[in-house]
């Protein structure tokens, strides 16, 4: 055969396959979604489980920015978990549901919050519905604050709430206190008086009768109208005077607005602190002996205060230091 004729062999190349290994990113992806998936059916469990208290209280947590929980100082940043534990079972907690307690007392609960906005609603409703009492809507504030609901009556130029220097109040706003008197009784919560004047001094200075004075007498003034109006007197526990001490943001002294008068429907817990304030003892604090004048008390020096008065006296007043 010629070597045109000839066949070639026939080469046949196989190509090697190397199956590499494509990596377990997907493992981990979906491990991480089936742990977030349990982790979510876990608190939905335990939500379902906790008191309508408890679960108040995880949401009050997820509702206070973080840079407040921190700064604040009102505990809320102490809590290490956001749901109760530190028991074997959570509706029977203890540790972690203390912490909870103590964080809502300090600020209002929803319940608490919806019985206030009630009563403010009550309240603008009935002023709305009176024509005399209608234009004094503008002299109200509503707003909350840590120890409850406040509402101010604000003075003006045109509607002074008060005679000039006195404690006699006006029609109107006589009118305006008998109303709220009843509606204030809606809420078991108790009630504070604060009255406040400018800055606008007596001619005889704080030495007579001054701003101090005035302040307080409005706020008892005010107090018997509300007494008047209906309201139950076992309800107030504190009327005081604040003068010109306390002014309005971001108003002058002498501004008209700062005479005002300040209702607070009071939060219980601070009721309770009002009632019973805790006793601090520590540096400084005379001892349990000092304050009951025994053991071994050093009464030198009132003593010589004694004698020094004595001697201021002219030795007409009698003076005793019993030791």
């Amino acid at each position: 055969m010629s070597a045109a004729g000839e066949r070639r062999p026939i080469i046949i190349r196989r190509k090697k396959v190397v199956h590499r290994h494509h990596g377990g990113s997907w493992k981990i992806a979906l491990a991480d979604f089936m742990t977030a998936l349990m982790a979510l059916f876990l608190v939905m469990w335990i939500l379902s489980a906790a008191s309508p208290e408890q679960r108040e209280g995880v949401a009050e947590y997820f509702r206070t920015p973080l840079v407040t929980a921190i700064t604040s100082g009102d505990g809320s940043a102490q809590t290490r978990s956001v749901i109760p534990g530190g028991g074997p079972d959570p509706v029977h907690s203890e540790g972690e549901r203390a912490r909870i307690d103590m964080r809502t007392q300090t600020r209002p609960s929803e319940v608490q919050r919806n019985f206030f906005m009630d009563l403010q609603r009550r309240i603008e409703s009935a002023i709305q519905e009176d024509p005399e009492l209608r234009h004094l809507r503008s002299q109200l504030r509503f707003d909350m604050t840590r120890e409850g609901l406040r509402i101010q009556l604000l003075d003006t130029e045109q509607r002074p709430m008060f005679d000039v220097g006195s404690d006699r109040v006006a029609p109107y706003m006589r009118n305006l206190l008998r109303t709220m008197a009843p509606l204030l009784n809606e809420l078991d919560n108790d009630l504070s008086i604060g009255g406040h004047t400018d800055s606008m001094p007596y001619a005889g200075g704080y030495r007579g009768y001054s701003n101090w004075e005035l302040s307080s007498d409005r706020a008892n003034a005010s107090r018997r109208e509300l007494v008047a109006g209906g309201l139950d007197s076992a309800k107030l526990l504190r009327v005081s005077g604040f003068a010109d001490r306390v002014t309005l943001p971001e108003r002058e002294p002498t501004d008209p607005a700062n005479r005002r008068i300040e209702l607070l429907v009071l939060f219980p817990d601070v009721s309770e602190q009002i009632r019973r304030p805790a006793l601090l003892d520590g540096p400084g604090m005379p001892s349990p002996a000092a304050r009951l004048g025994g053991g071994d008390v050093d009464l030198a020096p009132v003593e010589a205060f004694a004698e020094s008065l004595r001697q201021a006296l002219g030795g007409e007043a009698a003076l005793e230091a019993n030791p």
